[in-house]
């Protein structure tokens, strides 16, 4: 099976928090309206993993999501040119990881949050992933689930 792919969402929990999300199990990922954010979602494989981060009020990592479906047309936007997947929760992080946080890690210098922060769809390094999941107390479960 090949390695996950790895990425950063973003979401203002007002409009969708992850722990709506958790409550309903999956969600389309949709509404992305940026090229480069577009291709990003057109870039994602069934299985690969997502830092969720709340944007605007929270401004923190709060947890990972897990791609479920691979890109289909975003429902939001019919006949048009963008993008979605199907998003379903994988954990919570145990701390959320602040933006002040990333900012003040040296390690995360060149992560999407500093480097890209107008981005809602980003890659993220898997040494940067690992790093976010230490600074929130978290550890992936040992057997993923199977992405359907």
């Amino acid at each position: 099976m090949a390695k996950p792919q790895y990425w950063l969402i973003k979401s203002e929990p007002s409009v969708y928090a992850y722990a709506q999300l958790e409550r309903e199990g999956r969600t389309e990922w949709s509404g992305v309206r940026n090229f480069e954010a577009r291709n990003n979602l057109r870039a994602m494989k069934p299985g690969d993993l997502c830092l969720y981060y709340h944007s605007n009020e929270d401004k923190a990592v709060v947890g990972v999501a897990r791609v479920l479906t691979s890109p289909t047309e975003d429902s939001t936007a019919p006949g048009e040119d963008w993008a979605s997947v199907e998003m379903g929760p994988l954990v919570a992080l145990q701390k959320p990881v602040t933006l002040a946080t990333v900012k003040a890690t040296p390690a995360l210098g060149e992560f999407p949050l500093i480097t890209r922060s107008r981005l809602s769809v980003a890659p993220v390094t898997p040494e940067h992933f690992q790093h976010v999941l230490e600074l929130g107390g978290t550890k992936l479960p040992k057997k993923l689930p199977k992405a359907s």
